[in-house]
């Protein structure tokens, strides 16, 4: 869906209302059966199908990535998943962070099953990237609704302002602005310290 703002265009994600009758496997298998497309499902049901993100995009959740793939192998505390990984919450909604952690026993303690589909588990960190295709108010409504699902811990970088809104199991909020940041990982990945760069 094309949407034109001004003088920028944006692209906008494709929304289908909820099909009757679609359970989780029928949607896990609508997925594989179209993995070019990135499909999320909200709580009610409704199908989100978005754009890729733009090459720029891709490489900086990549870096994201990297810099928790690296502190996860030295401290082997969870498993780092990139945003190809979908995720069913407890509300039933199916999201795939840009990036996110899971603690180890957690993780482990769901089945081969369970971990081969869109694993049941709301992941304990979220990180989701603004991309230029995005509405912030869409994403800080994401985030909210993966803290009401069990996140401990979220990331939201937006870009565009220079700014990350840190969100806390306690229902704190912060907004660090800057050009370079540096964001920690707490108490929920100890010893964590990503570089924010814009």
């Amino acid at each position: 869906m094309h949407k034109s703002l001004g003088n920028q265009d944006m692209e906008l994600p494709l929304k289908i209302r909820s099909v009757a009758g679609m359970t989780d496997d029928m949607f896990f298998d609508l997925c594989q059966a179209n993995s070019q497309l990135l499909m999320e499902r909200d709580k009610h049901g409704n199908i989100i199908v978005m754009a890729p993100t733009g090459s720029d995009t891709g490489n900086y959740n990549f870096e994201l990535g990297f810099q928790l793939g690296l502190w996860n192998r030295e401290t082997g505390l969870g498993y780092v998943f990139d945003s190809s990984a979908g995720f069913t919450l407890p509300d039933s909604a199916v999201r795939s962070p840009d990036v996110s952690w899971i603690v180890k026993d957690r993780w482990e303690a769901l089945t081969d099953t369970e971990r081969s589909r869109f694993a049941p588990i709301c992941p304990d960190l979220v990180v989701e990237v603004r991309s230029a295709s995005d509405s912030l108010p869409d994403l800080q409504r994401k985030m909210e609704a993966y803290r009401a699902n069990g996140a401990r811990l979220g990331w939201l970088i937006d870009r565009e302002n220079k700014q990350v809104f840190v969100y806390r199991a306690d229902g704190s909020i912060e907004i660090k602005k800057g050009t370079s940041l540096q964001i920690s990982g707490e108490e929920v990945l100890p010893g964590l310290t990503v570089e924010v760069g814009f």
